[in-house]
């Protein structure tokens, strides 16, 4: 598709790429393709009137830097025994990519401040009880088995596990057997921040085209089979236009999969929607949150799903320390945190019926998890928060909505309907259209997810010399394993931390 891409011209002219919804995904996907081909003529379209404001806001869901580090449910453990980290170490591998994008944008001055959005954070993994205690130091010993994870502390000493976070180990029990992993070299990024400051960069570049305020409410395959016609309103004067485009990708979030519905493409039948709402506990008192400086995940309770791991989570939103504790799940048929309560019930079409049935009877226990937290009182909330923080005083904690999340279900044939907990790229045969959906670990593995999604949809281009350089001096160790390669791994972290000025605590 490389010889197609066409020069800056008339709005008349197709436009080479599309991209629906300003969250950190079209930021990622935006400022690649022009990084890898600038003559190339670009639109963002976003129903919102600020970008970023969304899943990507460090209010909403984004903001850990997801790396596996600290993250229990990336490691399993199997009947044996033994702990399965083929998961943890493929997240933290992606999100290598993503810093090294990230470095390689600060070099050229995409990105002029890292420190508006990245900054370095411990991640640490806290448990307590015999078994997790056992379970926690499997877990290290497995992990040290890859160059990702090298560095990684374990501690059963209250003594030592009190220094590394003070507010988790006050007024515990020292009798109640605990253990506790720590990497130096985790981060706390703001996706909000960072997606506003790739817009910034891409709307002054030529051929781009940044539209706020404004909703794709249909998209069609034009009759030459290739290109797509997207039908556009402006939500505050009410006017309607077209959009003709080569390529596009919806990467709206929760938003996504309507949109997916409506391009008729085959290879979106059978895909649903299940929305979860989410809640945190915000610390209001300074001196609490002085007091504690890592990322603190811990087990989830038995029974219930993964996205309800628990937190005490440290961020830097808008130049402030915030301390944050969550999430508690909740049930709403928005897909959007500023969409509509007809959201669920109108992504329900003839395709995904049997999916999104049978998924619902093979997840009982996650509708009685939701419902029970959707019950919670503010002792039981405050109690959860006293698990990792037994000192807690709720006149130091407020409620905060966070955003909505959209998990997957899609057709599966031998059961009929699964519910995905992760993302999913769903694109034409032709590679013409694509898009996104799902959520965690979504934004920390963007680069990651966009990388694969340009080799996808722009194979041709993507094979070429041109664009292989570009691939290898935007990301140092693209198509290279670095769970294979200590050496390696060690080389872009080291040059990561020096780019990106995240010197491990």
């Amino acid at each position: 598709m490389a010889s197609e891409f066409a020069a800056p011209s008339s709005p008349k002219v197709l436009t080479d790429v599309v991209l629906i919804g300003a969250g950190i995904m079209s930021a990622t996907l935006g400022t690649l393709l022009k990084q890898l081909q600038p003559n190339l003529t670009l639109e963002i379209i976003e129903r919102l009137d600020e970008v970023a404001a969304e899943s990507s806001d460090a209010w909403n869901n984004a903001g850990t830097g997801h790396s596996a580090f600290c993250e229990l449910n990336y490691t399993p453990e199997r009947p044996d025994g033994s702990i399965d980290i083929s998961k943890a170490d493929k997240i933290a591998e992606q999100f290598e990519l993503s810093k090294q994008f990230w470095s390689s944008l600060v070099e050229n001055g995409t990105l002029p401040d890292p420190d508006a959005f990245i900054h370095a954070i411990p991640h640490m993994s806290f448990v307590w009880g015999a078994a997790n205690v056992e379970y926690l130091r499997k877990r290290h010993a497995a992990l040290l088995h890859s160059p990702l994870f090298q560095g990684m502390e374990f501690s059963t000493d209250p003594e030592k596990i009190a220094e590394w976070i003070p507010l988790v180990m006050d007024g515990r029990d020292p009798a109640q057997p605990v253990a506790a992993t720590r990497m130096a070299i985790g981060t706390d990024v703001n996706f909000g921040a960072l997606t506003r400051t790739l817009f910034e960069h891409l709307q002054g570049l030529p051929g781009v085209k940044f539209t706020l305020g404004q909703e794709v409410s249909g998209i069609k395959r034009r009759d030459d089979g290739h290109t797509w016609r997207l039908k556009v309103k402006d939500l505050k004067a009410g006017t309607k236009r077209n959009v003709r485009a080569r390529f596009v990708f919806i990467g709206a979030g929760g938003g996504s999969l309507p949109l997916l519905e409506k391009s008729g493409i085959p290879e979106a039948n059978g895909f649903g929607g299940f929305p979860v709402s989410g809640q945190w506990l915000k610390c209001v008192n300074p001196e609490v949150v002085a007091r504690h400086d890592a990322k603190v995940y811990g087990k989830p309770a038995v029974g219930s799903p993964p996205m309800s791991m628990p937190h005490l989570d440290t961020r830097q939103i808008n130049g402030r320390q915030e301390l944050l504790f969550g999430p508690y799940a909740g049930f709403s048929t928005k897909f959007l945190k500023k969409g509509s309560y007809t959201d669920l019930f109108r992504s329900i079409e003839l395709g995904n019926i049997r999916p999104l049935l049978y998924a619902g009877a093979r997840n009982l226990g996650l509708t009685k998890y939701l419902i029970g937290q959707v019950l919670l009182t503010p002792t039981e909330r405050i109690a959860a928060l006293r698990e990792y923080y037994p000192e807690a005083n709720p006149a130091d904690w407020q409620l905060a909505v966070a955003g909505q999340r959209v998990q997957v279900i899609k057709k599966d044939k031998k059961q009929g309907g699964v519910l995905e907990f992760g993302t999913e790229v769903v694109t034409a045969a032709d590679g013409s259209i694509a898009a996104l959906l799902g959520a965690s670990p979504g934004a920390s593995t963007a680069v990651a997810i966009m990388l694969d999604l340009v080799q996808r949809c722009f194979p041709e281009q993507a094979a070429t010399p041109e664009w292989q350089a570009k691939f290898r001096q935007l990301v140092p160790s693209f198509s290279q394993k670095l769970a294979d390669n200590p050496a390696l791994c060690a080389a872009v972290r080291q040059r990561s931390q020096d780019v990106l000025q995240v010197v491990p605590v």
